[in-house]
């Protein structure tokens, strides 16, 4: 007991020593922190130089990305209400997995009134897990009810572009009818940023009467567009987009792109995706490329599983209606 003490003791002399960068071997000590040594950092946090406090949050993201077994949601969630917007941006983006209902009206009062832009933004971007959850009904009916209303009234009401957008995008989950007419208004606009947010949002509809917009915006020039529709391909997935994405997977150039297209490929399947990625598998050098191309490698076998089983599933045959087929009143057959 007494080493773990003093283990992060070390932690919080060195978050509150000068200079810029906090240690990496540190990191680890915020995953699941308990409530006692998260009020010990509290309690020194105000005396954490800015720079310092981005670095810690800058090297947690990092971990988060690698490291599925770490959790930073209690620290993250006690430093929302940081006097500093970029402090509150950061905790935001490491809570963008956390499902925890108490933290919605925190989110709902940064989306209406943190005087940050940037704030402001990302608390729009994590409400689209909680809208994606409502349409699940895996959260409380009135909590989603209160999420959509605040969205949909920002869609009306932000002033900054950037804010709406990544409403739109969180609001791409809802069924709600208002939405459709917010994505098409926004599709239809001049601007390469709001078509791509629209786009996002087609992909989160479930809604095929996206399909022909998303088709032709896979031969868009602006990279940002042609990434968003093919992420939303996949996400639908679309069957008709399998060639066209087959096709880029030769001749795109864009780096990004490239990555969306192994992916939509992976959730599309179907015939030659799974011979065409073994072939850019075969070809590529890189570590990085390789291993993402053997995750897109399993995750196709993953959709293919699933469209098997949907080839095999059948409706179940009431009784009585094996009664009425078979002619009899007794025992059914076995089928």
């Amino acid at each position: 007991m007494t080493e773990q003490i003093t283990s992060f003791q070390t932690v919080l002399d060195s978050l509150t020593a000068s200079g810029k960068d906090f240690p990496r071997k540190y990191l680890n000590h915020f995953s699941d922190i308990q409530p006692l040594e998260l009020q010990t950092v509290l309690d020194v946090w105000e005396r954490v130089n800015l720079d310092r406090k981005l670095s810690l949050l800058d090297g947690l993201m990092s971990l988060a990305g690698k490291d599925t077994l770490v959790s930073f949601d209690d620290f993250a969630s006690a430093i929302l209400n940081d006097p500093d917007a970029s402090v509150r941006a950061h905790a935001i983006r490491l809570l963008v997995e956390c499902d925890d209902v108490k933290l919605v009206p925190t989110y709902l009062e940064l989306l209406k009134n943190d005087p940050d832009t940037n704030v402001r933004a990302e608390a729009a971007k994590v409400l689209s897990l909680f809208v994606d959850l409502g349409e699940l009904e895996d959260i409380p009916e009135d909590v989603y009810a209160e999420v959509r209303s605040a969205l949909l009234e920002s869609a009306k009401s932000e002033k900054e572009t950037r804010v709406r957008r990544r409403v739109l995008e969180s609001l791409g989950w809802s069924s709600h009818p208002d939405v459709i007419a917010l994505v098409e208004s926004a599709f239809d606009m001049d601007e390469n940023e709001w078509k791509a947010s629209a786009l996002i949002a087609m992909g989160r509809s479930a809604n095929d009467i996206w399909e022909d917009r998303i088709l032709r915006s896979l031969l868009d020039e602006n990279n940002a567009i042609r990434k968003a529709a093919v992420q939303s391909a996949g996400m639908l997935p679309l069957k008709s987009a399998r060639l066209p994405l087959l096709r880029m997977l030769e001749e795109e150039d864009n780096e990004d792109v490239m990555s969306a297209v192994i992916w939509s490929l992976s959730q599309i399947g179907g015939e030659d995706v799974q011979t065409y990625l073994e072939a850019v598998l075969d070809q590529a050098e890189e570590d990085e490329l390789i291993s993402f191309l053997e995750d897109a490698l399993e995750n196709l076998a993953f959709t293919e599983d699933l469209e098997r089983f949907d080839l095999l599933a059948v409706d179940p045959i009431e009784v009585d209606d094996l009664k009425e087929i078979d002619g009899i009143n007794g025992d059914t057959k076995e089928v």
